[in-house]
């Protein structure tokens, strides 16, 4: 029984110390790991008003879809803001905070603005030939005094038509955007120009789609006479030109039909249209943008 006993424990230990050195063996692709390189990420900061913000602006799109895992996307963008009371509130503070470079190699912050700083808007109107330019420069000057790098964008059209013929009323905010840019040296996107181009080309009805809701009965009859309404009338001769400029809310999040916000397929076409722009007007982020 003894001798069982002794063979048996010592064909374990036999079994056992044969083993220990498999067991004890490095594992080749862990004990010759190739040195690693350190990343070189980058940021993008958003700031701006409804037309980039969550929820009725290009800019979810544009960070979901069109920056690579080496560009981090911060939307900051907020509804109803104009150049004065983004930075009256306090919203400019948080974005500056965001600037910070930290590890990141580079922090572009994208400003646009117009759609606010229009006049009727109590608490948001800016002056145009000072107040709204003399915003935009201030801006620039302290995201280069915080180490990142400004891009200027001129605000997104509006979807409003009269006999066939896109409304452009933010055309003048749009040129005084392009000419701070042009002044400070800034990179600009020209999203007023490419997205005008489109929405005439495509004219009323089928920009409707772009809405964050489906259009009334009327308001799609009346695009296609080539004009378009805002509430539903009750009759067609009550029909007017809806006045977004004065209709749009102070950042109340909504899921309804205009003529300025973005619903899915709106946010898609445009972020696709910066991304684009962004690569152009800044090519060292062309490697990490997605078109």
């Amino acid at each position: 029984m003894r001798k069982g006993k002794f063979s048996r424990s010592g064909t374990l230990l036999l079994l056992l110390g044969l083993s220990l050195p498999a067991l004890a063996a490095p594992d080749p692709s862990i004990s010759k790991r190739p040195p690693v390189s350190p990343i070189r990420a980058s940021k993008i900061v958003l700031v701006g008003d409804s037309t980039t913000a969550v929820q009725g602006g290009w800019g979810p799109a544009f960070c979901a879809r069109h920056v690579s895992s080496f560009l981090a996307c911060v939307n900051l963008a907020r509804g109803g803001r104009s150049t004065y009371n983004y930075r009256a509130e306090g919203s400019w503070d948080i974005a500056l905070h965001e600037m910070r470079p930290g590890p990141y190699q580079d922090v572009y912050v994208l400003v646009q603005f117009g759609h606010n700083d229009q006049p009727g808007k109590p608490g948001r109107s800016t002056d145009l030939q000072r107040e709204f330019p003399g915003n935009l420069r201030a801006y620039v000057r302290e995201i280069r005094a915080a180490g990142a790098r400004p891009v200027l964008l001129t605000p997104l059209t509006r979807r409003q038509f009269s006999d066939g013929r896109l409304v452009d009323d933010l055309a003048p905010w749009a040129e005084a955007t392009r000419r701070v840019a042009a002044e400070l040296q800034v990179p600009l996107v020209d999203l007023h120009a490419r997205s005008t181009a489109a929405v005439q080309g495509m004219g009323p009805v089928q920009a409707m789609r772009f809405a964050q809701a489906r259009p009334a009965p009327q308001q799609v009859v009346a695009a296609q006479a080539g004009s378009t309404i805002g509430m539903a009338p009750v009759t067609p001769a009550a029909a007017t030109v809806q006045a977004n400029a004065a209709a749009e809310p102070m950042g109340t999040p909504k899921e309804a039909f205009d003529y300025t916000h973005l619903g899915t397929e709106g946010a898609g076409f445009f972020a696709a249209i910066v991304a684009d722009e962004l690569a152009r007007a800044v090519p060292e982020l062309r490697r990490n943008l997605i078109p």
